[in-house]
């Protein structure tokens, strides 16, 4: 038990070991509030599950180790995987950045965070640190990361220009973030890829490059955040309107 609760300190407490509510934090200081962004101008999906398909499926499409190759991820790196669910990517990301590197778990449901403590307990997964967000805010400290995934979940995200904002405060300089989604509407659980990218300019965001993935896994976008220089005040933000795609 006292393993576990090293393991995840920054996180969950020993009463996660032993099916109790577990005593949750945060990582970082809270970011701008969500009041002062504007609200998304289309659908946001509800979230349904932790996880979006098997995990033999998408080790066949060879999921974990396409994007690993074209985010560039490597030994060593810090990286966070927002919206990590029931840790799919936290899991191989964790073994990919190795002993000298770390795995930023982070959720806005607290049950998936727990369930995900107790399993990179069982596999011995020693760097990976866990942090519970808030709808418009990740919660992460300030660079911190040198890249993010949101792996289809930003169209379940609340207060996206919020939420991406508050991330760009955790990405180090040179830092990317690639978003996996798929191409339809965002009540459908996509997100339109021209969506998307005025969303995330809105932000200051500018896009790297796209990706087509195999199978039925959508799309890879690959964006680095806005430098301190960059950063729009959130009174600036002004949401892109809605369209046909993502009814």
């Amino acid at each position: 038990m006292m393993a576990l609760a090293r393991a995840v300190t920054l996180l969950v407490g020993l009463g996660a070991t032993c099916g109790h509510a577990a005593d949750i934090g945060y990582l970082g200081p809270p970011g701008g509030p969500a009041k002062a962004f504007p609200s998304p101008q289309r659908p946001v999906a509800q979230i349904v599950s932790p996880s979006r398909s098997s995990e033999e499926r998408r080790d066949s499409l060879n999921e974990a180790g396409r994007l690993a190759r074209l985010l560039e991820l490597k030994p060593g790196m810090t990286v966070g995987d927002i919206g990590a669910g029931a840790g799919y990517h936290t899991v191989r990301l964790s073994r990919l950045v190795g002993p000298t590197g770390s795995v930023i778990a982070q959720d806005v449901t607290r049950s998936y965070l727990i369930a995900l403590a107790r399993r990179t307990h069982r596999l011995k997964l020693t760097n990976v640190k866990f942090a519970l967000g808030e709808p418009h805010d990740p919660r992460l400290p300030a660079a911190s990361l040198d890249a993010a995934i949101l792996v289809h979940v930003y169209h379940e995200i609340a207060q996206p220009y919020a939420f991406m904002y508050n991330l760009a405060r955790a990405l180090k300089p040179g830092a990317q973030v690639g978003i996996v989604d798929l191409e339809r509407p965002t009540s459908e659980h996509g997100t339109p890829i021209e969506l998307l990218r005025c969303e995330l300019s809105a932000v200051g965001y500018r896009e790297v490059a796209t990706h087509q993935l195999a199978g039925d896994t959508g799309y890879l976008a690959v964006f680095s955040p806005p430098g301190q220089a960059g950063r729009k005040s959130p009174g600036d933000i002004v949401a892109c309107a809605n369209r046909a795609g993502a009814r």
